[in-house]
C-alpha cells in the first residue's frame, strides 16, 4: 500500500462519516421576515421531509395562489435518505479498498449527487414560485414568488433568506474533504495537475461572477421605498442599495437611499437609474450627478444621475446646475 494514499483514506472515511449527520439534521433552511412577523418564519428541509412553520406558510401562500407544501408530495424525501446512506457506505468501502481509481469514482459520484440535488431543488423552487392559482385573492401582474436558491430575495413584503442548515453544512464539509483528498491524489501526476489547475481557475471565475449581487428590477407602482415608505413611481430617480449578502433595499430617490444608509449602514453597493435612460440600474460610482433646482425628485431632492458625462454637462449648463461625482454626492447631500 502506497504511503501517498494514507491521507486520502482518512479524508474519505471522515467525509463519509460526516454524511451521516446529513440524514438526521436539516439540510437547508429558508428564513422569512415581514413586519407582521417580527420573530420571522422558518422552513427547514430535511432528507426525509419538511419542518418549521410549514402550516403558517401554507396559510399565507393560499392568498397569493401558491401550492401548499406537504412532505408526501415529494418523491425526493422518500429516496434521499437512502442516497445519502449509500454514499456513506460507499465512502467507507472506498477508504477500505484504498485504490486511486476507486477514489476518483467515489468523488465523481459525490459531485454528481450534489449537482443533481441542487438542480432538483432549483426546479422545485421555480415551479413552486411560478405555478400560481389564477383565482388567487391577491394577484400582482408579472409577479412570481420563487425563493432564492441561496442568498436573499424580496417577495412582496416578505424577505426570504435561503442558506444551508446543519446537515447542509456537513454535506459541504464532506465535499471539501473529498476535494482535499483529490488534490493529494493528483500531486504525483504533473499533467493532470496542470489540467486541474486550469479547470479550477475557470470554475473560480464562474463562482465569483455568479456570487456577485446584481440589482433587481423595480416594480413601479407596487414596490415601496425602504426609507419614506412611499410607492416608487418615477424611473428617473429610483435606486437600490445591495448589501454584501445580496439583500436589496429600494428607494424612490437618492436622498432616501443616503438617508437610510446613514441611519442603517451596512456594507454594500449603490445602483442608480439614469435620468434620461430606460430605468436600468447602473453602478453609482460610474455615473455623473447634477444638482439643480429644475430637478424635481420625489422627496423634494434636486439630484439626478447621468451615465453620459456630456449629457450631464449639457443639462447642468442649461439648468444652472452643479456637476458632482458619487463621492461629492455622499459628502454633500447627507451631512
Amino acid at each position: 500500500m502506497k504511503n501517498s494514499h494514507k491521507w486520502p483514506r482518512i479524508l474519505v472515511a471522515l467525509a463519509a462519516l460526516l454524511l451521516i449527520g446529513a440524514i438526521f439534521f436539516p439540510l437547508w433552511q429558508i428564513q422569512l421576515s415581514a413586519p407582521q412577523y417580527p420573530e420571522g418564519l422558518m422552513l427547514t428541509i430535511h432528507a426525509n421531509g419538511l419542518g418549521g412553520n410549514v402550516d403558517v406558510v401554507n396559510g399565507l401562500n393560499h392568498y397569493i395562489g401558491m401550492n401548499t407544501l406537504h412532505t408526501e408530495d415529494f418523491i425526493e424525501f422518500k429516496i434521499l435518505p437512502y442516497i445519502i446512506g449509500t454514499l456513506v457506505i460507499l465512502g467507507l468501502i472506498t477508504a477500505l479498498v484504498n485504490r486511486k481509481s476507486i477514489y476518483y469514482g467515489y468523488i465523481a459520484l459525490f459531485l454528481l449527487v450534489a449537482i443533481v440535488s441542487m438542480i432538483d431543488f432549483y426546479r422545485w423552487e421555480y415551479n413552486y414560485g411560478h405555478d400560481l392559482d389564477p383565482n388567487a385573492a391577491i394577484q400582482v401582474p408579472g409577479m412570481s414568488y420563487q425563493p432564492p436558491l441561496i442568498g436573499y430575495k424580496q417577495l412582496l413584503n416578505f424577505g426570504a433568506y435561503s442558506i444551508p442548515d446543519i446537515g447542509g453544512w456537513l454535506f459541504i464539509a464532506s465535499g471539501v474533504l473529498l476535494v482535499a483528498a483529490f488534490i493529494i491524489l493528483i500531486r504525483a501526476n504533473k499533467i493532470l495537475k496542470k489540467k486541474v489547475r486550469v479547470v479550477s481557475a475557470i470554475c473560480l471565475l464562474f463562482a465569483v461572477h455568479g456570487c456577485t449581487a446584481k440589482p433587481q428590477p423595480v416594480k413601479y407602482g407596487s414596490d415601496a421605498c425602504n426609507f419614506c415608505k412611499m410607492t416608487i413611481m418615477d424611473k428617473k430617480f429610483a435606486c437600490e442599495w445591495i448589501t454584501g449578502k445580496g439583500k436589496v433595499f429600494r428607494f424612490d430617490d437618492l436622498h432616501c437611499l443616503l438617508s437610510y444608509n446613514k441611519a442603517n449602514y451596512t456594507e454594500g453597493k449603490a445602483y442608480v437609474n439614469d435620468y434620461t435612460g430606460n430605468g436600468e440600474l447602473l453602478p453609482a460610482n460610474d455615473l455623473f450627478y447634477i444638482n439643480a433646482a429644475a430637478i424635481k425628485a420625489p422627496m423634494g431632492g434636486n439630484l439626478a444621475a447621468f451615465s453620459n458625462q456630456i449629457e450631464a454637462a449639457n443639462f447642468s449648463r442649461d439648468n444652472q446646475g452643479k456637476l458632482l461625482s458619487w463621492t461629492d454626492v455622499k459628502n454633500t447631500l447627507i451631512k
